[in-house]
């Protein structure tokens, strides 16, 4: 997104408040932002905030279990474990 607007990287980081050699391990997938950045970059380009949370949680979610051998199965008992809980919430 930076790129494709022309905003070089030091103007993208000095707008987030970080360093550019941080923002480069950002882009390189090294490092993340923290979740209130995400609200300066759906202003700055325009994105709406919930597609930007969903990408960065799963994200997290990907950096915790792409080294477990269960990792995807794990995955897959979370998110019935959500919708089962999320279905018992709706009930009370």
């Amino acid at each position: 997104m930076r790129e494709s607007s022309g905003l070089l990287q030091r103007e993208l980081a000095a707008k987030l408040n970080i360093g550019e050699g941080f923002l480069s391990k950002v882009e390189n997938d090294q490092k993340r932002l923290k979740r209130d950045d995400l609200i300066v970059l759906s202003s700055i380009f325009n994105v709406d905030l919930s597609e930007l949370e969903t990408l960065w949680l799963a994200n997290k979610l990907y950096d915790l279990i792409k080294n477990e051998n269960y990792g995807l199965t794990a995955l897959k008992v979370a998110e019935e474990q959500i919708f089962y809980k999320s279905r018992i919430n709706e009930k009370k």
